[in-house]
């Protein structure tokens, strides 16, 4: 089998041999000047060199192997061509060679190192518009290199044509791109529409200005910028169809046959199964052992994150493992995959493994109810329409999860709403995205009016400081308990990795005294009590035994009173978690002084 390891030494020699500085890999994270949440091409952290800043090394020849994160086709993995990380193999000029050196080096590399067949290679080029001419001088040199005249096909701006959108004064131009053909794809007339073709690289001319008024003049130094699939090169390279067979995938998709005991090549719904979730893994791994690792979250970057890891989850549901069985399969990738090609992730392994834990615990500690939940939003809608077509043949079928309804899911439950649009497609439903985007922006108004009466010490308001809030209002309750209901709430701080509450103590607690403090906490936790939110007057509240760190415009302000049965009665402007039980395990792992007379517990949920 042709492995990775060795398409990336012979990119990296073959461009080394010609001049070329190997630059390396840089972070998969957007730094924010490029527009983009993640890196999406070689060429994306190239850009400022590529619009004519002088690269730090001083060279103009320069190649790597890139890594890459796409995430707009996340829905489409399963299938076997779809990946959302994946490797780019790049190699620019800046302001040096041009086309003729370039299509000559893509045709040596492709048929003399790689051996792909010259008399089945097809070629793309830019057909030329009122702007700028027919690129008749790719086409002639792909013809002196020995491809057919009719493996040579003229496409419009929209394929072949390369340009930053809505500047002028940009460097621009025509791209050549690189086919070959599926051994199990259709022949079609039309080169467009058919599947038999498949992209394999692509080259970049970049020979023109933008000028106003839409008009292209020609540049003095010219670019040219190229991007090679590493994981799409191996599966032709090996004579595959399936993208997950080759060794990229091959040891994660073994990893779950063993624990799962299911066949990737006899069962259609394991193999989806098992791609999703070694793709899902692999890009998580990724992400979170990068030099500028991401953690998951419910907003940007760590929002795909958190999506891709729950998605995985779900899915190992299906292959009737263990979620924990990711750990397994991200071992693969960081030990026996990448351990060459990204050491940093051998270095970040426990530190990885432990992020993919503690959001499979997150996810799994509501996922049962949230889907019982999710389970009873369509039992509903059936019941109602199957009532409704006995009473009334014409009725139209109700398919609408409701927006309001997503959001609970996501609220309570910490589904992501493209989880719930994945869940309702399966049963013939759609979800009001619309409906749910409104949803979600009246809870944001609401919470920015609960904090102006109530800050609760939280970085930002999502599922998981939810729960940490919960976690001090138990905690509050717990110590009253124990030091007197003079005990109050001196200061906190919540972020999505721990809790940090002060409150007025005379005296360094005891190891006893955490430990008491633990077992009650838990014991909350352990009896699944519902978090119920009500509101009435502030002088109400306090005469049937509320409290909290409140300061009344009047006796007869209505205010937010969050009760958890036997435990605590607190005034508050959340948020807080559904029950209890979504909190997982309270531990303490600091307790020390803030002030004169005032203590600070550091703790976490597990």
């Amino acid at each position: 089998m042709f492995t990775s390891k060795e398409l990336r030494e012979k990119w990296i020699k073959f461009y080394e041999e010609r001049g070329h500085l190997n630059i390396g890999a840089v972070s998969l994270i957007g730094d924010g000047t490029t527009g983009v949440m993640f890196n999406v091409a070689g060429m994306q952290p190239l850009m400022p060199y590529l619009l004519g800043k002088k690269h730090p090394s001083g060279k103009t020849r320069l190649c790597n192997v890139q890594g890459c994160v796409r995430t707009v086709d996340i829905d489409s993995v399963g299938d076997a061509t779809h990946f959302t990380f994946f490797e780019m193999m790049g190699n620019w000029s800046l302001g040096d060679y041009f086309k003729k050196e370039k299509t000559a080096w893509s045709f040596e590399f492709l048929t003399q190192v790689l051996g792909f067949d010259k008399e089945k290679i097809c070629s793309t080029v830019f057909e030329g518009n009122d702007s700028v001419p027919r690129d008749e001088e790719t086409a002639s040199l792909l013809k002196s290199l020995g491809i057919k005249p009719e493996n040579i096909f003229y496409l419009p701006k929209s394929d072949n044509w390369w340009e930053l959108e809505g500047t002028v004064g940009t460097p621009c131009g025509p791209d050549n791109e690189w086919f070959y053909p599926r051994e199990d794809g259709k022949d079609s007339s039309d080169f467009l529409t058919g599947d038999r073709y498949v992209e394999i690289g692509n080259d970049v001319y970049m020979q023109y200005k933008k000028s106003e008024g839409g008009k292209y003049e020609e540049l003095d130094h010219k670019n040219v910028d190229t991007g090679f699939g590493l994981d799409r090169l191996l599966v032709f390279l090996n004579g595959l169809t399936d993208g997950y067979k080759t060794d990229l995938f091959s040891g994660a998709i073994e990893y779950l046959e063993k624990a799962s005991g299911k066949d990737y090549d006899g069962d259609e719904k394991a193999r989806k199964a098992m791609r999703i979730v070694s793709d899902h893994v692999r890009t998580s791994v990724m992400l979170i052992g990068d030099m500028n690792g991401i953690l998951p979250s419910n907003t940007g970057a760590g929002y795909i994150l958190r999506r891709l890891l729950r998605r995985a989850i779900r899915y190992c549901k299906s292959l009737d493992i263990p979620s924990e069985e990711m750990t397994g399969v991200a071992k693969v990738f960081i030990e026996k995959v990448y351990d060459e090609a990204y050491p940093l992730l051998v270095e970040k392994e426990e530190y990885i493994l432990e992020e993919i834990r503690k959001e499979i615990r997150k996810f799994e500690a509501t996922l049962v109810s949230g889907m019982k939940e999710f389970d009873k939003c369509v039992t509903g809608i059936e019941r109602k329409n199957a009532f409704m077509a006995a009473k009334d043949p014409a009725y139209v079928p109700e398919t609408v999860i409701s927006g309001k309804q997503a959001f609970r899911l996501y609220d309570t439950f910490g589904f992501p709403v493209e989880l719930t649009t994945e869940l309702a497609a399966e049963r013939g439903l759609t979800v009001d995205e619309e409906g749910f985007k409104e949803a979600f922006k009246a809870h944001q108004e609401l919470s920015k009016a609960q904090a102006a009466a109530a800050k609760g010490g939280l970085t930002e308001r999502n599922e998981i400081t939810a729960r940490y809030h919960t976690a001090t209002h138990i905690m509050l309750a717990g110590l009253r308990k124990m030091f007197g209901e003079k005990t109050e709430q001196k200061g906190s701080n919540i972020n999505e990795e721990r809790m940090r509450f002060d409150f007025n103590c005379d005296h360094k607690m005891t190891e006893e005294e955490l430990k008491e403090l633990e077992n009650f906490v838990n014991d909350a936790i352990a009896k699944k009590i519902d978090v119920v939110r009500t509101e009435e007057p502030y002088n109400k509240a306090i005469a049937e035994g509320a409290y909290g760190v409140f300061t009344p415009t009047s006796d007869d302000q209505i205010v937010s009173i969050y009760t958890i049965a036997g435990v605590d009665k607190q005034i508050c402007g959340g948020p807080h978690a559904a029950n209890t039980a979504e909190l997982g395990r309270f531990e303490i792992v600091k307790e020390e002084s803030s002030s004169s007379g005032v203590r600070r517990i550091k703790a976490v949920l597990k």
